[in-house]
């Protein structure tokens, strides 16, 4: 889930990103033996949601690929297309590459293909203020820069810099960037390697997890 001084690449831009996850989250669904419908109603979006992400046409946001993560038992490097010859412990910063998803950039700050996920995040401002997640594990995010307001259930909490939140999952959830200039997070998650794992993702007005809709 930027740092402001590190852009993509001229070899990789967002476009390149999105060409890269789509074909990456078909083979998934389909290792996973899962109509597109079945896999869009376990995580939450409408199959015609679904099907823009699996050809290009729309990008995923970072809720999004956490949640068809869990639905294919797989892990979030895996959906990027990304792999490791092995499983060191340190991660370096130069080998850390951007990714960019639905208006963030992040960071793989842990080791791929483990159960507890790090990533480095920058969520710009305005972006998915609007969308509550409700999965389970644990989540932990710690803000090294800007301000970010988080709700947790009834309750909202305002971090700035320095500030760490940790808690239950299934507690519904949702973040936002209050600096214009956007915020930027270290988050770790616990990653369900369960396809029937549920994650529900929708508008902050949803009561249900049925009435979720198509996120924007």
């Amino acid at each position: 889930m930027t740092s402001h001084e590190t852009g993509p690449s001229a070899s990789e831009t967002p476009a390149d990103a999105v060409s890269a996850v789509a074909p990456q989250l078909r083979a998934l669904r389909r290792r996973a033996a899962l109509t597109l419908e079945a896999a869009a109603r376990a995580a939450g979006l409408s199959p015609a949601h679904l099907s823009r992400l699996e050809t290009g046409q729309r990008q995923p946001s970072l809720p999004m690929l956490l949640s068809l993560a869990r639905v294919y038992g797989t892990t979030v490097s895996e959906l990027l297309g990304e792999t490791t010859a092995d499983r060191d412990a340190v991660v370096r910063a130069d080998a850390m590459e951007p990714t960019f998803a639905g208006g963030w950039t992040y960071w793989q700050a842990g080791g791929a293909g483990r159960g507890m996920q790090a990533l480095r995040v920058h969520v710009p401002h305005g972006s998915q203020g609007d969308i509550v997640r409700v999965h389970p594990g644990e989540e932990w995010i710690h803000v090294l820069r800007g301000r970010l307001r988080l709700r947790l259930g009834d309750a909202v909490h305002r971090l700035g810099p320095g500030d760490s939140a940790h808690f239950d999952s299934l507690t519904p959830h949702r973040i936002a960037a209050q600096d214009i200039d956007g915020v930027e997070l270290l988050f770790v998650h616990t990653l369900l390697q369960s396809p029937t794992a549920a994650l529900c993702l929708g508008p902050a007005t949803a009561t249900t997890h049925h009435d979720l809709g198509e996120m924007p």
